[in-house]
């Protein structure tokens, strides 16, 4: 993204007359060519005047009634809008971009005023979703125009804005992207921000040297030391300088290499030396940072290696229990290896933190720059892990929250929206509609309307998978919508909208209503005749002849997912009725779970992301079934082996049986018939052929292999090894360790389940384990994953890779030797020794 990006197109100036209304004062740097009332009431919502500051948002450009037209034009080749950091540019080139409206309402009270009050609104049209960054520009800016009422002060907010450079900021992928949002670590991608770019070329570290500019970070946890864990890092920190005083001084260099090469070889004699095989510090195993430092010099790599200081300061304190790998532990073993390396007269580099700052570094989930407005600096955080139909701030969590009792449920059942019949969660019926394409409205009465906004942005975050699976949401969205344009977004297929007049609710111009505050939905009494339910395609023919092939696919968490039917009496309810769809059901606990557990926003939005990913592999498996193929998905296979033949990996969603399989399949069949015709389909469908086209990783299904280490439950030798051997081959480049880091999110285990082959009884898959986890070592997200594995796997890898890197060196040594032995010996022409015959009889 350019320094020169237009970051804002518009800034618009709102104020409600006491004789006229709302009305639309100025319009910079030019008139938009909309009508000047929609904007007007857009920026004015109903009961602004009860409100100090309420924010809203909107959208231009999505029907004809709020397409802009200026008079001149919008870009020139200096100001030309680039897409977002990794970002293609999806839309048709005939049709606009759509525009995100920021406003701000404030209420000032005078009772100088006829009213007693004054009531302006400010607002600026960008094209990035990531419309919260802007608020501090509007704050003072506002302020500034209650100080000094000018169109000048639009003027200042237009090029402040625009003087925003977001150059450095860098270009992601999408694969990155969901990398960055599932990790909690804020020294992700921390390479990609540095000024010196490392040469990460895909190549493993040399043997006893760490590769250079690597992260300097916190545990993969980042959770922060509690009052109770501070007092117990503080007596370790006393222990461990106790023993350091009691530690006799450190000997010279060459006695100390000696030393240390004799005491390992004393207490293991089978094994090669540390300083050997590194992993690029022994961050790998221990769960430290000190892997990730700059190389201190080769002679460090060669006597004094990562691994021999870390064996030499374990031996130290042998005597206690075994050595701990949290914070204070790890501020006490760097301390310890700058004293050892100091005293063998090793000169240390100092490693470069580009953005350390005292106490905590900067979140690299943020580009960190500052605007000055009047010569007042403010700081900025734009999001890098933003997915065009991710709109401002919004929370899952709020929404889940407000809308999670059975109990506030009213109206018919239909079976586009209840998939579980009357047990049908709350949140499962506003996803069921907004996939089918359902008219909602969201009503706030006597609410913010920011507020009323927020749960529409959250409602298309929720219906996209949080951006990273569907799209076609913010298109139809209309966070706060009013009477005057009411006919116009009312036109809008589908459409999302956000009210705070009470009347919506008795014109039924709706599908679904949901009331903010009492926390009720209600489906429309006319549903049936406005959606008819039409019989879907028999599904037990194909299911039956898949049956004895598939291997099962967990409900969302659950291995199996078979949880006992709610309710009994179904009495004689249509069939759609008495389905248990299990993993809808898992899925609401295990978010209610995380909520009552306290998890933060971003566990609860991967959780989201995951089910609707799993909601699309699931209508490919009901797509491939009713027509014998699939434009969303791989086809569904299971692992096959015949003698002579190469064995394949399977593909696609698998369910575990038969009657699971008719019962998932036919639970979800009228929403996924509802969901084919829809647009958002359409999208999923351009968007899996251009992943296609464009993956890293071909050939086999990534996400079917991941699942069926996680949960196979008669997962054969033949398969394990096929899988990870196919992984090995096939994840090299960085672009394709990123493709497959992308699948395997932190808090669904990383690369926990990989790393069980590391223990698999054939050696084949332990090889491949390690082949794999070799090349992931070579980028520093893969070392970042790597630490996420429990310490069994990381001392297995250790230890694995270790003895394989001996064995290897060993068999090139012996091999030198032989050829060294073959070599004849210099002989003199006059020599009449049989020497020159060679070691074996005969000259070579």
């Amino acid at each position: 993204m350019g320094s020169n990006g237009n970051h804002c197109s518009f800034v618009l100036l709102a104020e409600f007359h006491i004789f006229e209304g709302a009305q639309l004062k100025y319009q910079f740097p030019q008139p938009l060519g909309v009508d000047e009332g929609v904007l007007a009431m857009s920026m004015l919502p109903d009961g602004a005047e009860m409100q100090q500051d309420d924010w809203t948002v909107f959208f231009l450009n999505q029907t004809s009634f709020n397409t802009i037209s200026p008079v001149l034009a919008l870009e020139t080749p200096e100001t030309k809008a680039v897409p977002l950091p990794g970002e293609q540019d999806e839309s048709p080139r005939d049709k606009p971009d759509l525009l995100c409206v920021l406003n701000l309402v404030r209420t000032k009270h005078d009772k100088t005023l006829n009213r007693g009050a004054k009531v302006l609104a400010l607002a600026i049209c960008t094209r990035h979703p990531f419309i919260q960054i802007f608020k501090p520009f509007l704050l003072m800016a506002l302020d500034d125009y209650f100080s000094d009422p000018s169109q000048d002060c639009l003027a200042r907010l237009f090029d402040a804005v625009n003087a925003m450079d977001l150059s450095g900021a860098p270009l992601l992928t999408r694969q990155e992207k969901v990398v960055m949002r599932s990790s909690e670590r804020k020294d992700i991608f921390s390479e990609k921000l540095a000024t010196r770019e490392p040469n990460w070329n895909g190549n493993n570290p040399p043997l006893g040297a760490k590769s250079i500019l690597q992260h300097k970070s916190t545990n993969s946890g980042e959770s922060y030391l509690s009052f109770e864990g501070d007092l117990f890092s503080r007596q370790r920190q006393e222990e461990n300088r106790s023993r350091e005083r009691e530690l006799p001084p450190p000997p010279d260099r060459d006695t100390a290499t000696a030393s240390s090469t004799s005491t390992q070889s004393s207490a293991n004699p089978d094994s090669p030396s540390d300083a050997s095989f590194s992993l690029g510090g022994s961050a790998v195993w221990v769960g430290d940072d000190s892997g990730l430092d700059l190389a201190a010099g080769k002679d460090a790599g060669d006597s004094l290696s990562v691994l021999s200081l870390e064996n030499n300061n374990m031996m130290a304190v042998s005597s206690r229990k075994r050595r701990s790998t949290d914070a204070s532990s790890l501020s006490s073993l760097t301390q310890t290896k700058d004293m050892m390396a100091r005293a063998a007269g090793t000169p240390m580099l100092p490693y470069l933190d580009l953005h350390s700052r005292p106490g905590l570094a900067k979140d690299t989930h943020f580009y960190h720059t500052t605007v000055a407005y009047k010569d007042h600096p403010i700081p900025i955080k734009m999001p890098l892990f933003t997915f065009p139909e991710e709109v401002g701030d919004y929370s899952l969590i709020t929404l889940f929250k407000e809308f999670s009792s059975h109990q506030n449920v009213s109206g018919p059942q239909h079976p586009h929206l209840h998939t579980n019949g009357p047990q049908t969660h709350p949140i499962i019926i506003l996803f069921n509609a907004l996939v089918t394409g359902k008219r909602i409205i969201f009503l706030g009465h006597r609410r913010p309307a920011g507020e009323v906004s927020s749960f529409v942005l959250s409602a298309c975050a929720l219906g996209s998978g949080c951006g990273a699976v569907l799209r076609g949401f913010i298109e139809r969205a209309f966070p706060y919508a009013n009477l005057n344009n009411r006919d116009e977004w009312e036109s809008v297929p589908a459409y999302i909208a956000g009210v705070t007049n009470p009347i919506f609710e008795s014109l039924r111009a709706w599908d679904l209503l949901l009331v903010i505050g009492a926390g009720s939905i209600t489906v429309a009494k006319d549903i049936h005749t406005t959606y008819p339910v039409t019989a879907t395609p028999s599904l037990g023919t194909s299911v039956l002849s898949r049956s004895g092939t598939l291997k099962a696919e967990p409900s969302i968490t659950s291995e199996d997912g078979d949880l006992p039917r709610v309710g009994s009496n179904q009495g004689s309810r249509p069939d759609f009725f008495k389905s248990d769809n299990n993993a809808d059901k898992v899925f609401i606990e295990d978010i209610r779970s995380a909520i009552d557990d306290h998890f933060g926003e971003s566990v609860v939005r991967m959780r989201f992301t995951e089910y609707v990913t799993r909601f699309v592999r699931l209508a490919s498996r009901y797509e491939e079934e009713v027509t014998g193929s699939t434009k969303i998905g791989h086809p569904s296979s299971s692992f096959l082996e015949q003698p002579g033949r190469r064995a394949q990996l399977g593909s696609g969603i698998a369910l575990s049986d038969e009657a699971a399989s008719m019962k998932e399949l036919t639970a979800n069949a009228q929403r996924i018939e509802a969901w084919r015709k829809t647009n958002s389909y359409q999208y999923c469908v351009a968007d899996f052929a251009k992943f296609q086209a464009n993956s890293a990783i071909r050939g086999f299904d990534v996400m079917h292999q991941l699942i069926r280490l996680r949960h196979g439950k008669a997962l054969i030798d033949a398969e394990a090894a096929l899988i990870m051997r196919t992984f090995a081959d096939n994840v090299k480049t960085y672009e394709q360790v990123i493709e497959l880091l992308a699948f395997l999110i932190p808090h669904g285990g990383g690369l926990i389940p990989l790393g069980f082959g590391l223990f698999h009884q054939k050696e084949s898959v332990r090889e491949a384990t390690i082949d794999l986890f070799n090349q992931l070592r070579a980028y520093p997200v893969g070392v970042l994953f790597l630490q996420s594995l429990n310490h069994f796997q990381r001392y297995a890898y250790v230890r694995q890779a270790h003895a394989r890197e001996k064995r290897i060196l060993n068999e090139q040594q012996q091999l030198l030797q032989q050829q060294h032995t073959a070599q004849p010996l210099p002989t003199r022409a006059h020599s009449n020794s049989i020497v020159g015959g060679g070691l074996n009889g005969h000259a070579y």
